[in-house]
């Protein structure tokens, strides 16, 4: 393990991974959050969320903006497009208002989605989405000529 400023031990990249962070209910973060091991939201952010892990998201927990990661179990809100490289769980309290992009998707009974959902072959980042999205539209301007 190495060692920090003030003798504080620094993490290594495994232990990174393991971390679980954690957003409280009654707490609002204003900005992108970017994170490589598991995080739980009970509070509210609005910004980007792309995490290289697990995110979940509790009944009381509201996300304004795009969610990149590799897996999902969401019970509250999002309010922007989710990209699942994996797996996303949707709880029956949960509202998407966004379109899905996952390989796999699984909703219980009551979860809402106000958007489309795209699984299997569909672009697991955002940046493929865009892209994906952009060849569609100069195909079908060409297709009009």
């Amino acid at each position: 393990m190495l060692t920090g400023m003030l003798g504080v031990k620094s993490n290594t990249p495994e232990q990174l991974l393991k971390a679980m962070n954690m957003l409280g209910m009654g707490t609002t973060i204003t900005g992108d959050i970017k994170t490589e091991g598991d995080i739980r939201i009970d509070g509210k952010v609005i910004g980007k969320v792309s995490i290289n892990s697990k995110l979940a998201v509790g009944e009381s927990g509201i996300i304004e903006g795009d969610v990149q990661c590799k897996n999902a179990s969401i019970e509250g809100r999002i309010k922007g497009n989710l990209h699942i490289s994996e797996l996303v769980f949707l709880r029956k309290t949960a509202v998407i208002d966004g379109d899905i992009y996952a390989a796999k998707l699984v909703v219980e009974e009551g979860a809402k989605i106000n958007g489309k959902c795209s699984m299997g072959g569909a672009p697991a980042t955002p940046a493929a989405h865009q892209q994906n999205t952009e060849s569609s539209a100069r195909l079908k301007s060409e297709t009009n000529k």
